[in-house]
């Protein structure tokens, strides 16, 4: 099964309150898990990361062999595809678990995209910070 699999994450300060936001859609636009959720107190990158490893674990869950994963994170999407190395010790971790659940996927794509182009992942990253702040 295609999918396609859109990450977000944010921190109130950085590092401060932090969230992320996935959104796994398959090929024919059906949503097939988004899901908000709080960290507690993290950097962007981290929790960038964060929604990355979580949106991975739940694509092999359902099956997903091809997938494209889109984030605003350029630092993210170009350490995935091995452009970058990582260096922060908090990353690396993160960066080896998602390796490891990408693994498990027959094939995965790394898109870099702007902001506005990752809405419904923003929006549930705000969303969960909204609540955890309230």
């Amino acid at each position: 099964m295609k999918a396609t699999l859109f990450t977000d994450g944010g921190s109130r300060g950085n590092p401060g309150p932090a969230a992320y936001g996935f959104v796994l859609e398959a090929e024919d636009g059906t949503v097939l898990d988004a899901r908000g959720e709080t960290i507690g107190v993290a950097t962007n990158n981290v929790a960038e990361y964060s929604a990355l490893v979580a949106g991975l674990e739940r694509a092999a869950e359902v099956g997903v062999d091809e997938l494209e994963v889109v984030s605003d994170s350029e630092l993210l999407v170009k350490q995935m595809r091995g452009e970058y190395k990582v260096k922060n010790r908090a990353l690396q971790e993160l960066f080896l678990d998602a390796s490891r659940l990408a693994r498990k996927i027959q094939r995965v794509k790394y898109t870099a995209v702007r902001r506005e182009h990752n809405e419904l992942a923003d929006s549930l990253v705000n969303e969960a910070l909204d609540r955890a702040t309230s």
